[in-house]
């Protein structure tokens, strides 16, 4: 059985340079994208773009919630669900503008990748995560060693995130001279800092 289209592969590399250049993703969401059409891709037996139908989009969408994850073998997540969903309906929608796609495609097929409403409200809505109070942290720290090097650097970043409140991707990227003393600051330049999830 095949496990790619040539065709296919030349439009895609096309789009993920656009998505690249012209919209300045990140190499973490070019993936996520990459991923989301290379599961489209394996349900259609990878079956050349140029012959795309409405049917496919139908079916997939139904099939992605009968998929589980290799890790835990749990159903994908709404989240999951409705970011590949998405990254295909704006794929589908820029390929229906490109030469030799314009007409076979059309811009309402992207559509054809929409959750229900319902469950577009689900895959959004966000659960209240629980963090530590104070006291715990505090708590936390007075129980921990300080009798090594590694031991007290360990309750030194403890101290700083919570006395910061930094992300854990931006602590790992920080460096020393984002952290100014004097005037009791971390600066958090995205240049050099992730801030986000990048």
């Amino acid at each position: 059985m095949a496990k790619y289209n040539a065709g296919n592969e030349r439009i895609k590399r096309e789009y993920m340079t656009y998505l690249k250049a012209a919209k300045g993703l990140s190499e973490a969401s070019l993936d996520a994208v990459a991923k989301a059409i290379h599961r489209f891709e394996e349900s259609t037996k990878f079956r050349d773009f140029h012959k795309f139908h409405i049917q496919q989009a139908i079916a997939f969408r139904r099939q992605l919630s009968e998929v589980t994850t290799a890790a835990n073998g749990r159903p994908l997540s709404p989240a999951t669900i409705l970011q590949t969903l998405n990254a295909l309906r704006a794929f589908i929608f820029w390929l229906a503008g490109q030469p030799g796609y314009r007409s076979r495609i059309s811009y309402s097929d992207a559509d054809y990748f929409r959750l229900s409403e319902k469950d577009a409200r689900i895959a959004k809505s966000t659960r209240e995560r629980s963090a530590p109070t104070p006291g715990q942290i505090r708590r936390c720290l007075a129980a921990m060693s300080s009798a090594s090097d590694i031991e007290m650097r360990n309750r030194a970043l403890i101290a700083f995130t919570f006395l910061t409140g930094v992300r854990d991707g931006a602590l790992a990227s920080l460096k020393l001279k984002h952290v100014r003393l004097t005037e009791r600051e971390v600066v958090q330049d995205a240049r050099e800092v992730k801030t986000l999830g990048q």
